[in-house]
């Protein structure tokens, strides 16, 4: 199995390959992959991001990714969405102005309650509640799960039926989300240890 993690300057490129190659998963080679003309010679894709929405788009956009990434999505295969890879995957996102994004999961990405008493950016251990634990991507892991999240903003689904999974900071917010063969997920499953590594391990079986 050839898995590439997208590379667009934007992201903890490092860390997510390391943990891919952690898991129980044999007989997968993974890249870090910045050619667009390679991108359907792949099995998977994961969409890694970090930083401020506006700039990871701006970026995916330059490097020539998107629309192999989309004819990718297209194609059927899987793809998951790492944190703000996630957020990308949406119609658009509020963070400082108002940005299009890659509109293929319906929805917007807002801020978290500026008027709440609760610490932002959102950072540290939480609770990921399922509302669909028949998926394969939740195979084999207790609801409740502790995730590691580390974001400011938050996705709103149009569909709710895409919703895998909540968290509750302030207020409910998707956490994982599916439709199709397109995943993603808000927290970071590479920094999330056991459970983390079990995630990716689902999503490689897919």
């Amino acid at each position: 199995m050839k898995v590439a993690i997208l590379n667009y300057n934007i992201g903890n490129l490092a860390s997510v390959k390391n943990a891919l190659q952690n898991t129980r998963i044999k007989n997968i080679h993974v890249d870090i992959q910045n050619n667009p003309d390679k991108l359907l010679n792949y099995d998977k894709i994961i969409l890694p991001g970090v930083g401020a929405f506006a700039d990871a788009i701006a970026c995916f956009e330059k490097s020539g990714l998107k629309e192999p990434f989309i004819e990718f999505v297209k194609s059927g295969k899987f793809v998951l969405g790492i944190c703000l890879g996630m957020q990308l995957l949406f119609e658009k996102s509020f963070e400082f102005g108002e940005h299009i994004g890659l509109g293929i999961i319906k929805g917007e990405v807002i801020k978290f309650d500026s008027q709440s008493r609760l610490k932002i950016p959102h950072i540290g251990w939480n609770t990921s509640t399922f509302k669909n634990p028949n998926h394969p991507l939740l195979k084999n892991i207790n609801n409740d799960v502790y995730l590691y999240f580390v974001h400011s903003y938050h996705v709103k689904c149009k569909n709710e039926n895409e919703i895998l999974a909540t968290c509750e900071y302030g207020k409910v917010f998707p956490s994982i989300v599916a439709k199709e063969n397109i995943l993603g997920i808000q927290p970071h499953p590479e920094k999330s240890h056991n459970n983390g590594l079990t995630i990716l391990e689902n999503f490689l079986s897919l």
